[in-house]
C-alpha cells in the first residue's frame, strides 16, 4: 500500500504556493480531472469516470505521455495522493491543502524513479520542477480569477 511519495526515488521535488481563494474552491478545481485541460495548459486530455476515491483510476496526457494514475489516498479537502507507472517511470504525487486566513496553502511533492529518470537525474529534476511550478501557477491563476 502506497501512503506517501518515495523519498528514496532518484528525483523528488517539493513546492508550495498560497492561493487567494477558499479551500473548497481550490480543492474542487484541482480534483475535477475532466476539467484539467480547460485550465492546465500542459495537459491535453484528462478523464475520470466519476469522483476521485481511493482506488479510482484516471487517465491523462501531458507532454506527449499518456498516463494512468491510481488514487492511493484521499482525505477530501486536505490531501490526495496518486501515481503509477508510465513509460518506465514510477511517479507518486502528493497534494496537501490547508486554509489560512481565507487563503489556501497548497503543497505538492512528487517522486520519480525508473531507468529513464536515473539516466538523466539532473534533466529530470529540472523537468519535474518546471512541471510542478507551472501546475501550481495555473491552479493559482484559475482559482484566483474564478474561471476555467
Amino acid at each position: 500500500m502506497i501512503t506517501t511519495i518515495d523519498t528514496a526515488a532518484a528525483v523528488v521535488v517539493r513546492l508550495d504556493t498560497v492561493i487567494d481563494a477558499p479551500l473548497a474552491q481550490v480543492w474542487d478545481l484541482h480534483t475535477d480531472v475532466n476539467a484539467w485541460p480547460s485550465w492546465q495548459t500542459d495537459i491535453t486530455t484528462a478523464t475520470a469516470d466519476g469522483p476521485l476515491n481511493e482506488g479510482s483510476v484516471f487517465h491523462w496526457s501531458t507532454f506527449g505521455l499518456n498516463i494512468d494514475s491510481t488514487v492511493y489516498a484521499i482525505d477530501p479537502g486536505r490531501r490526495i495522493l496518486w501515481g503509477g507507472p508510465a513509460h518506465g517511470i514510477t511517479g507518486i504525487h502528493e497534494w496537501t491543502f490547508a486554509e489560512r486566513d481565507g487563503q489556501t496553502f497548497v503543497q505538492t511533492a512528487e517522486s520519480w524513479d525508473g531507468e529513464p529518470i536515473r539516466a538523466d537525474r539532473t534533466g529530470m529534476q529540472a523537468a519535474l520542477k518546471g512541471s510542478l511550478t507551472a501546475w501550481l501557477a495555473h491552479l493559482k491563476q484559475t482559482a484566483e480569477n474564478g474561471s476555467r
